[in-house]
Order: structure tokens, then C-alpha cells, then sequence
């Protein structure tokens, strides 16, 4: 019986309504491709508390790729710190930068292909710049999105990549754009990484929890006494 994902996905968005947005999304709306691009950089194995003040702190400083090309490693160091690899990702912010405005007269391209050129930009800060940046269609999967659809049985795969590549080929268009946000939300606050909480889950009945060995039941709910 195939994984009925339109009718699940319509539970997960139900399930998210309160959580915390993804910070990149915060960013994407109220801001240009050029600051949707930096900001997933910066969030690469970085929490979203961090991801959101970091890149504030570093559009203070520049607005656009001629600007932040011409900063000082050490002044975009201390702008995204605490960031995960903040002195290597000041680096390939630079090298983008210059990039961008050596090849693409400032501008972030908008094709995925043009995007992946780029330094220090993999599959999923493409997708997400073309679909949060852009406006455009792409598959975002980071390792939220790999996990529970691999979880709930939908795909079978072993990377990220790989899961990109059968969610094309399976994935209704429709949602495409909004697969990456609603599972990380749904990753951050409900299906974790380990002991999910599939007691209080809406999806209990239907989710098969591949590859679950142990699941709480609630995510709030009173401390408990003694």
C-alpha cells in the first residue's frame, strides 16, 4: 500500500501550527535571493537560535556581494560566530561573493545548475536558495527531510542526495516547495532525530516508524516532581 503523503502532509502542517519557523524562512521573508544564499551557508550544521541573530549581524555589515567581498575575514568571523566552521565559512563567503560578481554581475543565478557552481554551495543550500529565494521549484533535503521520509517508508535511501533525486521522480509538484519547511519543523519539534514523540503524534496510526527503537509521548506537558 503506497505511503499516502498528501493526506499526511496536510496532518504535519496541522501539527507544526505554533512551532518555530526555520530560521532561513524567517530570513527569505523579508529579503533577497543574496541574503536567502548567505543564510544557508551560515546554517550548515548550525542551530537556527544561532542561523538567524548571525546573519543579522553580518547584513548589517553588507547588503550585497561587492559589500561583503570587500570585509575582512576577521569582521565576518565575529559576525557569524557562533556558527559551526565560522572561519572556514567566512572564507567561502568571500569566494561566493567574488564569484557572484565576477560571473554573474552580482546577481544570484536562478537555475540550479548555475547555483551548484558556486563555492561552497551543495544540493541543498541550491534547492533552497531557488525555492525561499527565488520563488522557484526545488527539492530541499536536508537531514530532517531524509530522515522521516525514509522513516515514514516513502523513500528507501541511503544520503540526502540520493532522497532528492526519488522524491523528484515521486513527490507531487504541488509539494515541492513546502516539503523541506514542514518536515524540519516537524524533525525540530515532534519526529526527533531519537525518541521521537509517536505517542502524541498525529501521524501514529499511519507512520510505520521505520527504523524507531524507542518514542516519548509528549513534547510538553509538566515537569515531572521529586
Amino acid at each position: 500500500m503506497e505511503f499516502p503523503i498528501s493526506e499526511v502532509l496536510v496532518k504535519v502542517k496541522k501539527a507544526v501550527r505554533g512551532c518555530r519557523t526555520p530560521s532561513v524562512t524567517v530570513i527569505s521573508q523579508k529579503s533577497d535571493p543574496f541574503a536567502v544564499l548567505v543564510s544557508c551557508i551560515i546554517s550548515l550544521r548550525t542551530r537556527d537560535e544561532v542561523t538567524e541573530p548571525a546573519s543579522a549581524r553580518l547584513f548589517k555589515l553588507a547588503k550585497n556581494p561587492a559589500q561583503l567581498m570587500k570585509l575582512s575575514n576577521a569582521k565576518i568571523e565575529k559576525a557569524i560566530y557562533p556558527a559551526a566552521f565560522f572561519r572556514n565559512k567566512s572564507q567561502s563567503l568571500k569566494e561566493l561573493c567574488k564569484d557572484l560578481v565576477d560571473n554573474y554581475a552580482g546577481k544570484v543565478p536562478d537555475k540550479l545548475e548555475e547555483l551548484l557552481k558556486l563555492k561552497g554551495v551543495g544540493r541543498k543550500t541550491a534547492n533552497l536558495t531557488l525555492i525561499l529565494g527565488h520563488g522557484k521549484l526545488g527539492i530541499c533535503v536536508d537531514i530532517h527531510v531524509h530522515r522521516i521520509s525514509n522513516r515514514w517508508g516513502y523513500v528507501k535511501t541511503k544520503s540526502p542526495d540520493e532522497t532528492e533525486m526519488v522524491l523528484r521522480e515521486k513527490l507531487l509538484r504541488r509539494h515541492w516547495k513546502g516539503y523541506n519547511d514542514l518536515l524540519v519543523t516537524f524533525g525540530q519539534n515532534i519526529c526527533k532525530p531519537v525518541s521521537p514523540f509517536c505517542g502524541s503524534c498525529t501521524l501514529a496510526e499511519t507512520c510505520p516508524k521505520v527504523g524507531v527503537t524507542k518514542h516519548r509521548h509528549s513534547p510538553v506537558g509538566p515537569a515531572p516532581s521529586g
